[in-house]
């Protein structure tokens, strides 16, 4: 839908909620059909499947239509490691990262962006 309003010259925004669990669930049924596990029983193409969407995310010349599509996806990580192997291929893919904290959202810093 929001590629509609791209391709006709809007501006659109589309937020995945939440890559991580799409990636967990994918796994796991990639693993029943017996496709063959990659890193941390990952598919091997759950990069391609990721980077697919958000690279759709572009903003037109206005020689092409002047329409833009935003993408923000959200990843949950386990106690804040960005290392894992889902959020790092996110981040590979993304411009730029806004971090919550849990932390801070404990004492009372809504929203609790990380701003350090």
């Amino acid at each position: 839908m929001g590629e509609y309003f791209h391709d006709n010259g809007m501006h659109a925004l589309i937020i995945y909620d939440d890559l991580s669990k799409q990636a967990v669930a994918y796994r796991q049924m990639s693993l029943l059909l017996r496709r063959p596990p990659g890193h941390e029983a990952f598919p091997g193409d759950v990069f391609y499947l990721h980077s697919r969407h958000l690279e759709r995310a572009a903003k037109r010349s206005d020689q092409i239509g002047a329409g833009s599509l935003t993408a923000l996806p959200v990843i949950e990580t386990q106690a804040g490691d960005v290392s894992a192997y889902i959020p790092t291929n996110v981040i590979s893919i993304t411009d730029g990262q806004i971090c919550l904290e849990t932390e801070l959202f404990y004492h009372g810093i809504r929203p609790a962006i990380n701003v350090g």
